[in-house]
């Protein structure tokens, strides 16, 4: 092992005869290198969009949430609220009802959700950030806090107490409907703030405090559309959610942000997964030219391998000589690519030189697995090549 290793570092850093056979190895040597950047630098890029895309979830879901198993609504007595506190992991939690509405505001009409949330939501939800002016609505006052998608389709602006916002959803019951101006319950807001995160999300809620959502949908007040509950940072994920479905019982169903998302999460895995797939058959056809390469070198070679044969060296020790040289040259090739490829990466991060708009750079992220994964890959690849590369020594080339 040691002869084999020892020759083909020599063959490796010594320069040919054939001119043409060196132009080959370096091109050899800089698809490898470009490979393993690029791959590297695709799959930061996709780590940093799927962060940023899931940064949007995370706004508006918690870290765990509790729905309803069947039905629109839960129940949540005073007695289960006091064991929910006791629940090692559980840091905060929010009560929400939530329900379809009619929005009327001079004349133009919009169907939205209006959500009516507690004075713990804001702990719970980061929704602060997205606030643009305004203030953010209180127990006390008939107030909302709508989406800017929302304001733009119905002209409303805020603090307008001349003009005010009209909601109405459907009356529960059964039966037919002979009088429409009964069959809906009807309420006014003063719009008093205003959020932005993205399309979806700011055509479809209107924030209201919880004893509004209360009266408007005739609930008492252990009834709730759902639960969400915001963990410690040291939480066991699965024992808290296990406790909290003990104490809600069989009629609640404890989701996670990641099953709340679970389309988007999929979804982005599998983009992540057909870019690697792309870029792992980019390599392997840039890797044809360290086969192409090697093979050169062996016929270049041929009086040497004539001479080490006759020195006592096996037909496999000669191979294994081959065999290592393409591997040494992957793995140098890999290392500088990844090196590359992160300093490229650590540049976007530090000083944006790609903007997606004037005032979002293109967003990257390292991540431990992606240094492994090009890794594996170039390596898994690379020995591949000089295995079928070297094998092309057979008894024959020495006659």
């Amino acid at each position: 092992m040691k002869f084999s290793l020892f020759i083909a570092r020599r063959y490796l850093f010594s320069k040919s005869s054939n001119n043409a056979i060196n132009i080959i190895t370096i091109i050899s040597a800089i698809s490898i290198v470009a490979g393993a950047a690029a791959l590297f630098i695709v799959l930061s890029g996709f780590s940093g969009l799927k962060e940023f895309s899931l940064s949007f979830s995370s706004i508006f879901d918690p870290d765990v949430k509790v729905i309803p198993a069947s039905g629109k609504t839960i129940r949540l007595t005073p007695k289960q609220e006091s064991q929910l506190k006791e629940i090692p992991g559980v840091a905060q939690y929010t009560k929400v009802i939530e329900e379809r509405a009619f929005l009327e505001y001079r004349g133009k009409n919009h169907i939205a959700y209006i959500k009516g949330v507690d004075t713990n939501y804001r702990r719970v939800n980061p929704i602060d950030s997205t606030l643009l002016y305004g203030s953010w609505i209180t127990p006390q006052e008939h107030v909302a806090t709508i989406g800017f998608g929302i304001s733009r389709i119905l002209s409303l602006g805020v603090n307008n107490f001349q003009n005010l916002l009209q909601v109405m959803v459907p009356k529960p019951g059964t039966g037919q409907i002979t009088d429409p101006t009964q069959a809906f319950n009807s309420s006014q807001l003063v719009v008093s703030d205003m959020f932005q995160v993205n399309e979806e999300l700011d055509n479809k809620y209107v924030f209201v405090n919880l004893d509004f959502a209360r009266e408007l949908l005739n609930y008492d007040d252990n009834t709730l559309s759902s639960l969400e509950i915001k963990t410690t940072s040291n939480a066991d994920l699965t024992k808290t959610m296990k406790k909290v479905q003990e104490v809600m019982g069989e009629n609640a169903k404890i989701l996670t942000r990641i099953q709340l998302n679970d389309k988007l999460y999929k979804m982005l895995n599998a983009e992540n997964l057909a870019v690697y797939l792309i870029f792992t058959l980019v390599l392997i056809i840039a890797l044809f030219n360290l086969i192409g390469s090697i093979i050169m070198i062996i016929l270049d070679k041929k009086s040497n391998i004539k001479t080490l044969h006759s020195l006592g060296a096996t037909i496999p020790e000669i191979r294994r000589v081959f065999f290592m040289q393409g591997g040494l040259m992957t793995l140098c090739g890999g290392m500088l690519g990844l090196l590359l490829g992160a300093l490229i990466v650590a540049g976007q991060i530090t000083f944006e030189w790609v903007m997606i708009t004037p005032s979002l750079p293109y967003p990257m992220k390292f991540m431990p697995v992606n240094f492994i994964a090009v890794f594996a890959t170039i390596s898994i690849l690379g020995l591949l090549a000089s295995y079928l590369a070297s094998s092309r020594i057979q008894p024959k080339l020495l006659e």
